[in-house]
């Protein structure tokens, strides 16, 4: 029985790895294809042949778009239509506050191309309503929307003799040009969408960190022979993952008339890219997995993200995203939540800082300070304080994780 491949998200057909009439088995790459912020390996999802390629490189593609189909050597297949610039995307939609609609990951639905063609204009898309089937917004759309005014030119240096500058154009060999990238794009429009529209509070704490990398450095030790190691991340990850069974309601995505609870406890993990990029991968059940199958996998989806060949899976899915700036010798900062979650967590380098013991004598102790950012419409401040709080104290007692993950 013929099986059809499915685009699992917007971008462009960059490359067929497969040919019609070729033999491929479930989990062979077949395409590749660039999304917003990297690009991204289509499946094969069964065992079979490549009947038919449904679009070409360079063809903008759209989330659900059908674009191969795999069955047994010989099979006829009847043709089906399929748009693939501006048809429906499958997922179920939410309609905003202004009547448009939303994805379930939070994001106005709209086409590539018109995505594409409102980043050119300057048009931010929470401003159109949609024509498109389902309220998603087309080319159209875009086309019939003016865009946003023009910058004032920027002012030359002050003339002779004193007095204000005078506006003019920048001498071309003054200023560099750059492109934007698919991935600076989607960036700026995601954090422009989430703090404009998400009410953003913030809640610190420090936590002693000392007991965390003591117990993993003994984990390490006990895997060192089957060449394992956890990071100060995987267990934050996990300490992160136990804190929100404890606090299910931060486990929550907001779509401006309903919540949604999950029952999975996905972590996406900010991951810098090499050319000032970022992209979140998924930890998923990071609750429940092993510690050690924890970072093997975590370091693979690293690897394949800053490489730029990450799969499906690694950026689908999560539910509460964790934004980790130890290695940059950063004191303290905050997230921006990635919407409709409900939470990020921000969390800044460990240091060795004088501290007041227990019993009133001066020492030196390894802190770390960490920054919940939280959306105000799902959750309040005693909520945050009591999730920080507990998070701390499964930092500071780590065998604790241990006990939970097994619980």
């Amino acid at each position: 029985m013929a099986h059809e491949v499915k685009q699992t998200t917007d971008g462009l057909l960059i490359n067929w790895l497969r040919n019609i009439g070729d033999s491929v088995a479930a989990g062979d790459i077949i395409a590749e294809v660039e999304a917003d912020k990297a690009t991204v390996e289509i499946e094969a999802g069964s065992d079979g042949a490549v009947l038919e390629l449904r679009a070409e490189p360079g063809d903008e593609i759209g989330e659900g778009s059908v674009i191969a189909v795999i069955g047994a050597a010989g099979e006829t297949i009847a043709a089906a239509s399929d748009s693939a610039a501006d048809q429906t995307s499958p997922e179920e939609s939410t309609p905003a506050a202004n009547g448009q609609s939303l994805a379930d990951d939070g994001r106005v639905k709209a086409s590539p191309i018109a995505r594409r063609l409102a980043a050119e204009k300057g048009i931010d898309l929470a401003r159109i309503q949609g024509t498109g089937p389902g309220g998603r917004i087309i080319k159209s759309d875009v086309e019939n929307v003016r865009a946003r005014p023009a910058l004032p030119p920027v002012p030359t240096t002050a003339p002779a003799g004193g007095g204000q500058p005078t506006w003019g154009k920048m001498p071309e060999d003054d200023v560099e040009v750059l492109p934007l990238s698919r991935m600076r794009r989607a960036i700026a429009d995601g954090t422009i969408r989430s703090k404009s529209n998400t009410p953003h509070f913030y809640v610190t704490v420090e936590a002693d960190v000392e007991p965390l990398l003591a117990l993993r450095a003994e984990i390490n030790a006990q895997l060192a022979e089957r060449g394992i190691k956890v990071s100060v991340n995987d267990m934050l990850i996990k300490a992160l993952a136990l804190t929100l069974r404890e606090f299910p309601n931060l486990n929550t995505h907001f779509y401006g008339d309903r919540f949604v609870q999950h029952q999975r406890i996905n972590i996406g993990i900010a991951v810098a890219l090499p050319e000032n990029g970022l992209l979140n991968v998924v930890c998923h059940d990071a609750d429940s997995v092993r510690l050690s199958e924890m970072a093997v996998n975590n370091k693979a989806m690293y690897e394949r993200a800053r490489a730029g060949k990450i799969k499906p899976d690694d950026i689908r899915g999560a539910t509460f995203t964790i934004s980790n700036m130890g290695p940059y010798n950063i004191v303290d900062f905050s997230a921006i939540i990635s919407s409709p979650e409900a939470g990020i967590l921000a969390v800044s380098s460990s240091r060795r800082i004088p501290i007041v013991r227990d019993d009133g004598t001066l020492g030196v102790g390894t802190r770390m300070n960490m920054t919940l950012s939280v959306d105000h419409r799902v959750s309040n401040g005693a909520e945050g304080a009591a999730f920080c709080n507990a998070l701390r104290d499964l930092i500071e007692n780590p065998l604790r994780m241990l006990d939970l993950q097994q619980a």
